[in-house]
């Protein structure tokens, strides 16, 4: 009996249990831009031959270099609010799409943002009380990431 409530319990858990909402498209976090890359100031696309799958997610990297540096630590180079604009998480509670181009390396971690049609939402960040936005943007995300 005891053994079967754990079954149970293991079978259950892993059908229900939900997991973090990254924003994927083009098939890949980042829209396939290199996430180690972002760490030294700059936005490089990922090539095929330098890919991995970390946590369900499909990752490129522009070099074999930069995929051994994501390896030897993923959660380090993985974005802030799943990938999704960090501003408009801040201020809507929404998932919104970047641009890829558009991020900042703030206290270690990487957040990305939309930048489109004169709007450019860095400098609004960079703009308000970051710090603030910050907390607002976990606040929000963890209401929102599952789904």
């Amino acid at each position: 009996m005891k053994y079967a409530f754990l079954i149970w319990l293991v079978t259950s858990t892993a059908i229900y249990s939900q997991t973090t909402d990254y924003n994927t498209k083009g098939g890949f976090i980042a829209k396939g831009y290199d996430v180690v890359a972002y760490f030294n100031h700059e936005a490089k696309t990922g090539v095929k031959q330098f890919s991995t799958t970390y946590d369900g997610i499909k990752f490129r990297f522009s070099s074999q270099k930069n995929l051994n540096t994501f390896l030897e630590n993923p959660t380090k180079y993985i974005p802030q609010y799943g990938g999704y604009c960090a501003y408009a998480i801040a201020t809507s509670s929404k998932k919104v799409d970047i641009n890829p181009k558009t991020f900042e390396i703030r206290d270690g971690k990487l957040y990305l943002f939309y930048n489109s049609w004169g709007n450019n939402t860095l400098k609004k960040w960079q703009k308000n009380d970051v710090k603030g936005l910050q907390k607002q943007a976990d606040k929000h995300w963890e209401a929102i990431k599952f789904g």
